[in-house]
Formats: structure tokens, sequence, C-alpha cells
């Protein structure tokens, strides 16, 4: 234990004795571990980037619509397709309590939001065009990530008592309150004046979104509470087919029966997104009395996506992080083998006054340690001083994450033992007495 304390301390004093050399050596590993850390920052922050951009348009969205029966399907009047419908009429179709129940029973559901749809006229100052009405509630613009440009969010006194209020998309605004702040101005939405409150912020989302995605085209939308919806309108699952046949013809005309056109159901997890929609299948198959009227839309395309993503950049941060430290590393093996080019006499004195060949060893693998562990120590504060610099100068999101830390400051210790054994060879290996006569 003496023996190797004496090659520790003799190795401590070899890398004071040589300040510069040893500054030399370690700047490799400062700058390894510091690129590392501050390019795992920028890459960690890019990448969360990258999803949240995903998630923005459903990647973590279960997406539930009812299944609407096809008009020559309902036209047959054969006894078996009568005995059919007849049994499909005990489902009460897709209604805000399927909503309330996937909220209180279903793990994992982060956010639901149930939306009811029209496709109606708009008045006002005697201008006149078509726009997408919604009845919905306020977790519509959370799970859809749709911020407010001006005025405030439905409150829950509106929510709750069918209030005529309303919040339109810029398009509205552009068309309709040309030259006024359309705040508490009143707009007509059919046959009914809903008071705006508030105005979203201009959201462009592409085609295929629109359609395979359960997304929305936003700017030209007009957006009530539900429940202003479904008693002010008219609520589908309290009338029939026949009353639905006779509406205003300026409004949209559907066979559909359901109470709501789409459900919205957005999960903590995208890992288990699949479990999570076979659970909400079985529980509206039983609340639907074994009809399976609805359909279950899992983004798929968005989620091998997110996958990806993450295997992308864990491969790109993986590739800079080796390289970066194999370059430290190399810097550290020739400037110790230079040393050891140097250090030729004092090697042969030390095997001739008894040192062994392994201690030799553990002397120059002991200083090649010290040097990498404090490098690593300095290169973990520059990257993350040069990730706070990113950040406040270019406004690049950088995550510094422990495991960048931990694993960088690992990769250091185990590369100054590594490329420092080689060097510690050739030393050991050196005879004493060519050693000496070593100028």
């Amino acid at each position: 234990m003496k023996r190797y304390l004496y090659n520790l301390n003799s190795a401590v004093e070899a890398v004071f004795n040589n300040k510069f050399r040893s500054v030399l050596t370690a700047l490799g590993i400062i700058f390894g571990v510091a690129a590392v850390i501050a390019m795992m920052a920028i890459g960690n922050g890019a990448r969360q980037e990258i999803l949240e951009q995903i998630k923005m348009v459903g990647v973590n969205n279960i997406v539930i619509t009812p299944k609407i029966e096809d008009k020559e399907k309902q036209q047959q009047s054969d006894d078996t397709e009568v005995a059919s419908q007849i049994h499909k009429k005990s489902s009460p179709g897709l209604t805000l309590a399927d909503a309330t129940s996937i909220r209180e029973i279903v793990p994992g559901v982060q956010k639901v939001s149930p939306e009811v749809v029209y496709n109606t006229f708009v008045v006002k100052s005697g201008v006149r065009g078509n726009a997408r009405f919604s009845g919905i509630e306020p977790d519509f613009f959370e799970v859809y990530n749709l911020e407010l440009f001006e005025g405030k969010m439905f409150s829950n006194w509106q929510l709750e008592n069918a209030a005529p209020v309303c919040i339109i998309g810029p398009d509205i605004r552009a068309r309709y309150f040309k030259q006024e702040n359309p705040i508490g101005k009143k707009i007509k939405c059919g046959g009914i004046w809903l008071e705006v409150i508030g105005i979203t912020k201009s959201r462009t989302v592409s085609e295929t979104a629109t359609k395979s995605m359960g997304v929305s085209e936003f700017n030209n939308s007009i957006f009530s509470p539900i429940k202003t919806v479904l008693l002010r309108y008219r609520d589908r699952s309290l009338i029939t087919r026949a009353t639905m046949m006779s509406r205003n013809n300026d409004e949209q005309t559907s066979d559909n029966p359901n109470q709501l056109d789409k459900l919205i159901v957005q999960i903590h997890d995208s890992e288990k997104m699949t479990t999570t929609a076979k659970v909400i299948q079985r529980m509206l198959q039983r609340r639907h009395n074994g009809e399976e009227d609805f359909e279950i839309i899992i983004p798929e395309l968005l989620l091998r996506q997110q996958q990806r993503t993450k295997d992308i950049f864990n491969i790109v941060l993986g590739a800079i992080a080796s390289i970066s430290l194999i370059v430290g590393g190399i810097g550290i093996m020739n400037i110790m083998l230079a040393s050891v080019m140097e250090r030729i006499s004092e090697i042969g004195l030390r095997k001739a006054i008894g040192a062994r060949k392994n201690d030799i060893i553990f002397q120059f693998v002991a200083e090649a340690t010290i040097i990498s562990i404090t490098g690593g120590f300095i290169g973990i504060l520059l990257g993350v001083i040069l990730a706070a610099i990113i950040t406040s100068t270019t406004g690049i999101l950088t995550i510094v994450s422990i495991l960048s830390i931990i694993i960088s400051f690992g990769v250091a210790a185990t590369v100054g033992i590594i490329f420092g054994l080689m060097p510690a060879r050739k030393a050991a290996s050196q005879d004493p007495v060519t050693s000496l006569r070593h100028e």
C-alpha cells in the first residue's frame, strides 16, 4: 500500500513540476468535454423543440369520431337490416358523457376535448360568408397548443350557463372587423348573435394534418362553449332525423345522430398510446351497449417520426461525444509519449534504485488520470458556461443534462487511463543502464 501511495505522490509531484506540459495535456480533455456538453446541450434543445413541434400536430392525441352509416345502407328495408337498425338505436352515440367518463376513469389521460362542428353562415354589418363554427371546452386550446392573440378565455360561468360568447380566428377578424376591435362586439353565427371575447393567434396547418390527424383549420373558425352550441343551436342527440332534415338550408345538414363530432384524448406518454386506445375502445363499447359505432385514430406516422427523431439525435450526439473525447485522448497519448522521452533519465534512476515495472506503469497512468479528471472538471464547467452563453446570445434553446455531465466525466477519466497506458508501458520497458546514459 505504501508503495502505491509513494507512486501516486510521485505522479502528483510530476504533474505540478511540469505545469506547462500538464496544461497542454489537459487542454485536449478540457475542450473535448466542453464541446461534448455544449453540443449535447444544443442537440437536446433542438430535439425538444422538434418533438414539441410534432406534439403540436397531435402525436399524443387519440382522435375518436363517430361512424356515420352510409345513406344507401340506411335505405335497405329487408328484415335483417331492419333488425340491425333497431339494435343500433340502443346506442346513445358519441356524447359528452363519454368525454366525462374517459376523463375520470381512463388512466394516463391528460386532456379530453369534445367538439361539435357546424359549417354555417356568419353575418356582420351586411357582410355574409361561411365559417367553421365549433362548440368546444377550454382543453381544446391546450390540446392543439392554440393561443389567444387578444381577449380572454371562456369563464366557468360562461361554460356552465351556455353564454352566447365566442372566440374568433384571425381570418374572421380580418373579414368582418376590418376597422374596429372585435372584442366586446357581436357577430351573427347561424341565427344567433354571439359576443366576441377573444381572438386566436394565426395558425397554419398542413392539409395532411387537417385530414389525417384530427387537426382543424383554425384561422377561419369561431369557437363557443360546447354547451352554448348544444343548447342554443341544436343538440343532435335529442332530436329526430326528420327534424334534422328540416333545418335551415344555410346550415350544414347531416344524418349524424351523435351529440359530438369529435373527441380528442391527450395522454401523458405517447409510448402508451396503443394501450390507452384499447382501454378507451372497451369502455366506449360498454357505454354504447356493445356497439362499435365510433372510430379511434392513432397518429402512427407521427409516432414513428417521433421515435426516428429521437434515434437520429441519439446517434448524432453519441458520435459527437465519441469523436471529441477520442481526439482529446490522442492528445494525451502524444504528449505523454513525449514526456516519456524527456524523462528517460528519471525513469532509469528510479528503476536503478529498486522501482519495479508496475511502479513505473502506475505512476504514468496516475499522471494521465489526474490530468484527465482535472481536465474533465474544467471542461464540464466550461461546457455549461458555453451552453448558457449560446442561449443568451443566439436564443437557441440548450439543455444541459445530468446524464451528459456524468458520461463526459466518466469517459474523460477512462480516456486518461486507456491513452496513458501505452506511454506508461513504453516508460516501464526502458533499460535502466541505457536510460542513465541518455542525455
